[in-house]
């Protein structure tokens, strides 16, 4: 006997309460009841003979009969898309919202340019850029893109790594010829520095680098990469910058280039 696949209706509501986390949710996207998407789950379950979701505190994830389905729905999904185009004539240009999280430092510095450059390639796309410090959860629908300078820890996502950003310390001219240039990685400490408040990278940076150095070490601290950044513009003290905005910052000039920095990975 010839196998026949699930029916597209409930491979489209699995879909649906996968990606959004539970019934109600899944629901409110795709304007069914959630008496009917837990009847389709309920059929789907059966015929592929076991659970495809686990509860958990915030709603519904996938079981491992769940993951191993999910790149077959997501296929289909991608196929009806196609055939969808195809029926109106159109061709498969990018469009519709999309919803992007990074860091406020990288949204302020980086991305306006990046994004205004996408724009302009594709104008039939949306894009909603959130700017946080905050792990997003893209399984929660909070955002469909995240970028981020660490590896992430959440689960059913596809991730990739873009490369590393290159660090470098910096200061102002004023504040260099106010306290002197340190000539090496040592001298640091002798330095009003810039730090992190809560954050401890910049400690873990430095010891890494072979800098034993202690929150009390920095002289002005701040969570705020945007505001750490400005201190550092305003002459307050040497910090550390990412070299592909401050190198073409005429603001700040940077020191000890040889200074062992690890880089910071981005994805």
């Amino acid at each position: 006997m010839d196998y026949l696949p699930p029916d597209w209706t409930l491979i489209r509501s699995f879909l649906a309460v996968a990606e959004t986390g539970s019934l109600s949710a899944a629901a409110r996207e795709t304007g069914q009841s959630q008496p009917t998407l837990g009847r389709h789950i309920r059929t789907l379950e059966d015929s592929l003979g076991g659970p495809l979701f686990e509860r958990h505190p915030r709603g519904l994830r996938l079981s491992p009969l769940g993951h191993a389905v999910m790149p077959g729905a997501e296929a289909m999904r991608e196929g009806a898309r196609r055939i969808d185009l195809a029926a109106a004539g159109r061709d498969a240009r990018p469009s519709g919202p999309v919803r992007l999280t990074a860091s406020v430092y990288v949204s302020v510095h980086v991305l306006p340019q990046i994004l205004t450059g996408i724009r302009a390639r594709h104008p039939e796309i949306t894009l909603d850029l959130v700017a946080t410090d905050r792990s997003e959860n893209l399984l929660f629908h909070e955002a469909d893109i995240a970028l981020r300078m660490y590896r992430p820890e959440q689960l059913d996502m596809i991730t990739r790594h873009l490369g590393d950003v290159r660090l470098g310390l910096y200061a102002t001219r004023s504040y260099l010829d106010r306290a002197g240039t340190p000539q090496r990685f040592a001298d640091l400490l002798d330095h009003d520095l810039v730090g992190y408040d809560r954050d401890d990278r910049i400690i873990r940076g430095f010891r890494t680098a072979g800098l034993q150095v202690t929150r009390d070490s920095f002289a002005l601290r701040t969570d705020d990469q945007v505001a750490y950044w400005e201190l550092v513009r305003a002459g307050a003290g040497i910090g550390v910058g990412q070299r592909s905005v401050a190198d073409g910052d005429p603001r700040v000039t940077r020191i000890l280039p040889d200074a062992p920095l690890p880089a910071c990975p981005s994805g």
